[in-house]
């Protein structure tokens, strides 16, 4: 489905579902590739499929008031499509209620990939997804269509070898 997230309108799945992330990994195109981020409707969601989550990344999840995505180790659950390499994944607790209620409703996170292309303007508002992507998904959110979000994507941070907190992505 194409949906507003916290910060960008973004193609989205069940993270359990094969054939989806492949499908949306075929609308982006293959040199467009980038990771899927999991979103979760709360701390302890994503405690579910990442058991070893570092503390430092729970407490930052903890306080942190704008859309962050961590980088951290997943548990089970999750399709290998899904994750990255070592079976990380970018994961990210949102705030979004559209996207908090389809999560519950689903009983699984979502896997999602901004629905844009290099070059392209990042999709803070409907009208800004192309063509393109619109024709390609089975469904398309009718939630904040005339909104506009944040424009960027999230900030993203990992805990590195000596245990510190890295922001990769501000």
């Amino acid at each position: 489905i194409l949906l507003p997230t916290d910060t960008l309108w973004c193609l989205a799945c069940v993270a359990d579902d094969p054939v989806a992330l492949e499908r949306m990994r075929r609308v982006k195109a293959a040199n467009q590739l980038q990771p899927y981020e999991l979103l979760f409707t709360d701390l302890k969601m994503l405690k579910q499929y990442a058991p070893q989550l570092n503390p430092r990344l729970e407490t930052l999840l903890m306080y942190h008031r704008r859309p962050l995505t961590v980088l951290t180790k997943a548990g089970c659950g999750l399709h290998p499509i899904a994750l990255m390499e070592d079976r990380k994944m970018a994961a990210r607790v949102t705030t979004n209620n559209y996207c908090r209620n389809l999560i519950r409703l689903l009983d699984k996170p979502l896997a999602t990939i901004p629905a844009y292309f290099s070059g392209s303007p990042f999709p803070d508002h409907f009208g800004r997804v192309r063509s393109d992507i619109i024709e390609a998904v089975d469904y398309v959110s009718r939630y904040r269509l005339k909104e506009s979000l944040s424009g960027k994507p999230t900030i993203m941070v990992r805990v590195d070898q000596q245990e510190e907190l890295e922001f990769i992505r501000e």
